[in-house]
């Protein structure tokens, strides 16, 4: 269980990042310091940084369910996404016959670092289709099988989307794509600790996960790599991680991110519970204080995770107040945390079919394992205070 902030600061942004873990920490401070030896030289020092990158690629396969050489570290989810596109997309390319488009399948409610990726490779000449949600975030499989052509190379979809929680049928899409030899590859950063992450159980062949959503250490994630998986490599030097990415490994931080999962994978059932119970004690104490408050994404007993309410309040802006309660000492979000400073609207309420009214009028609240019922009830009470106020300085009833 995770540290709670410091100065009794009441954190409810855990879909941006998460604490690092106490133990975990303790599990990364020998790399940093005695055991420093770069894992590829051979004398002991050396191979002692080595043995820990083994175990740790271990400890991680085992929680994916996969072969520890299927695992390919990265600098976090941003890179994992961007290999997976675009090595897939350009193996495809430089193997297809002369003047055949490469197309991928993906959604328009992904992470922008899958989105801008798609982008950067239509401007390559590649075929992109963005396949749409419904108005609860949920990706039909029916609209999958319909955007699939002869050419399509990959198909990529979320497993969680990081906004309103939506989980996706992945296995089914999973499926589909088995039955048409196409590579599948989800984005898996918010499942972690929350969902099964089994990769045969997903029919996943490549799959994207980042530390620090999983209380670990940022700057470190993974792209699961199905054995015979089509792929071009993009980051070349020394030939490490088998030579698939150049690149001295970041050996504390690795060791960091499979303490962290291993330890999120055995707390996942527990983790659910607690999110669940506060999440649900944070909706209802908004729906009796504002009743016209309203759920953005599925029902809370549908397809959502457990920890995620990302709710509209009328009459309000949702960056005004996310600022009043920063002052009084509680973090939530609007959205992504990658797309602070960008003062365009929410694509994946767009997506949903939302009014810009409702968008700009969304706060989103992701609970973890520090916080208490005490500081959801201070929460509502503050959120409530500030709503009345926002609407009375705006001259709405």
């Amino acid at each position: 269980m995770s540290p709670p902030p410091p100065n009794d600061a009441i954190y409810l942004d855990h879909a941006a990042t998460t604490p690092v873990d106490p133990a975990v920490v303790e599990a990364m401070l020998p790399y940093f310091t005695e055991r420093f030896g770069n894992p590829s030289s051979i004398y002991q020092l050396g191979q002692e940084s080595r043995s820990a990158l083994d175990r740790s690629r271990a400890a991680i396969a085992s929680v994916l369910g996969c072969r520890p050489s299927e695992i390919v570290f990265t600098s976090g989810a941003t890179e994992a996404d961007n290999l997976a596109l675009s090595g897939v997309a350009w193996h495809h390319r430089l193997g297809a016959s002369q003047g055949n488009r490469s197309h991928i399948v993906t959604t328009a409610i992904e992470h922008s670092a899958v989105l801008a990726t798609a982008r950067w490779l239509e401007r390559q000449g590649f075929d992109v289709t963005y396949v749409q949600c419904d108005k609860e975030g949920l990706v039909p499989v029916e609209e999958v099988a319909a955007a699939l052509k002869p050419e399509t190379c990959l198909i990529s979809v979320t497993y969680a989307n990081n906004e309103v929680g939506s989980i996706q049928p992945i296995r089914e899409i999973g499926a589909l794509a088995r039955d048409r030899g196409i590579p599948f590859h989800t984005d898996a950063v918010q499942a972690a600790g929350s969902l099964p992450l089994r990769v045969d159980d997903l029919n996943v062949d490549l799959l994207t996960l980042a530390a620090h959503k999983f209380y670990g250490p940022k700057g470190v994630g993974l792209l699961y790599v199905r054995k015979q998986t089509p792929i071009a490599y993009q980051q070349h030097g020394g030939g490490q991680e088998s030579g698939r990415r150049g690149g001295t490994e970041n050996v504390p931080l690795v060791v960091g991110m499979a303490v962290a999962l291993d330890q999120a994978e055995r707390g996942r059932s527990g983790y659910n519970a607690h999110c669940a119970t506060l999440r649900d004690r944070l909706l209802d104490g908004l729906r009796s204080a504002i009743p016209e408050v309203a759920l953005n994404g599925p029902a809370v007993l549908g397809r959502r995770l457990a920890n995620n309410a990302n709710v509209s309040l009328p009459g309000i802006q949702g960056e005004t107040v996310l600022l009043s309660l920063d002052m009084q000492g509680i973090a939530a979000s609007a959205g992504s945390a990658c797309s602070v400073g960008n003062s365009q609207p929410s694509h994946v309420l767009q997506a949903m079919g939302l009014s810009d009214e409702r968008i700009r009028s969304s706060l989103r609240f992701t609970v973890g394992w520090s916080n208490t019922p005490q500081q959801i009830d201070e929460t509502v009470d503050v959120l409530v205070e500030t709503v009345e106020r926002e609407r009375s300085l705006a001259g709405v009833a």
